[in-house]
């Protein structure tokens, strides 16, 4: 099989702070780890008509997140709605789903919402309107810190752990692209890719002059994604695959995009075995004779990942 990785993906299936939880690992004290962002600052707020009470950001990448809404008195007929966005580049933001804090009135006012950030964005803040009168209230952003002396030779393991959990499965587990090479198209109506969850596909294929041909999706062919599994590239009733001479080397690409797109996504036994997997990794960090039990030898590991494996051969 002729493939080559164009864009790695730009996330991993387990955070460093995942896998510290995992290894109970954590080298800080609890006034060193936690900080405490301020992101709409207590007080009286007055009445808008769109989420305009817009709050300090907090950089939350690899850390543990509680965010905080601690509402005062709100009078008859106030109203708090309050909700928690984010974003990549503490600029374009975004609402976070399920990111929604209950709206605050008098019948549920003096009190403390706690809501915990589970996603995978690098910033968070709150932003909230008020309603029909001002209403008191602020909201914190709590930040735990996992970092310890050994985050950057962690965060390489998390790699290495995920990249081993690929070539056991054969599947590609989070959003890369890929090119795959052939030298001819098949005698049959299809082609199958590798690697599982197929998001999108493209062909060009070269004649011996070097001259380059795109196929048109949709018309010439079909994409096929099968959910996990391989996906497929179909030929549309009454199509063919083109007739041509073709360059000596590589002269078909099918360039694919492939893998779970969060890491939400990828399932929980394959979560799983990659922190057993690192945990080992981190335990062992010198060879190991063939008496002792490693990861390769984890009937665990073997059983979580038996049933994510894909067996299709490929040219």
């Amino acid at each position: 099989m002729k493939v080559a990785l164009k864009t790695a993906p730009t996330i991993e299936p387990v955070t460093l702070s995942e896998l510290l939880l995992h290894l109970r690992n954590e080298s800080q004290d609890i006034a060193e780890a936690l900080t405490t962002t301020q992101s709409i600052r207590p007080g009286a707020h007055a009445v808008t008509d769109d989420y305009t009470h817009i709050g300090a950001s907090a950089e939350v990448l690899d850390k543990t997140v509680v965010v905080n809404l601690n509402s005062g008195t709100v009078g008859d007929g106030g109203a708090i709605d309050a909700k928690i966005q984010e974003s990549n580049d503490n600029t374009e933001w975004s609402d976070w789903p399920g990111g929604a804090f209950t709206q605050v009135t008098a019948a549920n006012d003096n009190a403390i919402q706690e809501k915990q950030y589970t996603g995978s964005m690098a910033y968070i803040r709150v932003v909230a309107k008020v309603l029909v009168g001002a209403c008191e209230f602020g909201a914190d952003i709590l930040t735990i810190s996992h970092e310890t002396i050994e985050d950057a030779w962690l965060t390489d393991t998390i790699q290495a752990a995920r990249e081993h959990v690929e070539d056991i499965t054969r599947r590609q587990l989070l959003t890369a692209t890929w090119k795959y090479y052939l030298d001819r198209f098949p005698g049959g109506s299809a082609i199958t890719l590798p690697f599982g969850n197929l998001l999108a596909a493209s062909i060009v294929y070269r004649d011996y002059s070097g001259a380059e041909t795109a196929l048109t999706g949709n018309v010439d062919y079909i994409v096929e994604d099968n959910g996990a599994g391989c996906g497929r590239i179909v030929l549309p009733y009454g199509k063919g695959w083109p007739s041509f001479t073709p360059y000596p080397s590589n002269p078909i690409t099918i360039e694919f995009v492939c893998g779970w797109t969060a890491a939400s996504d990828v399932p929980k036994k394959i979560r799983h075995a990659l922190l057993m997997i690192c945990a080992d990794l981190y335990e062992n960090r010198e060879a190991q004779s063939s008496s002792q039990f490693t990861y390769q030898e984890n009937k665990t590991v073997k059983a979580l990942l038996a049933s994510s494996i894909l067996w299709e051969e490929f040219e």
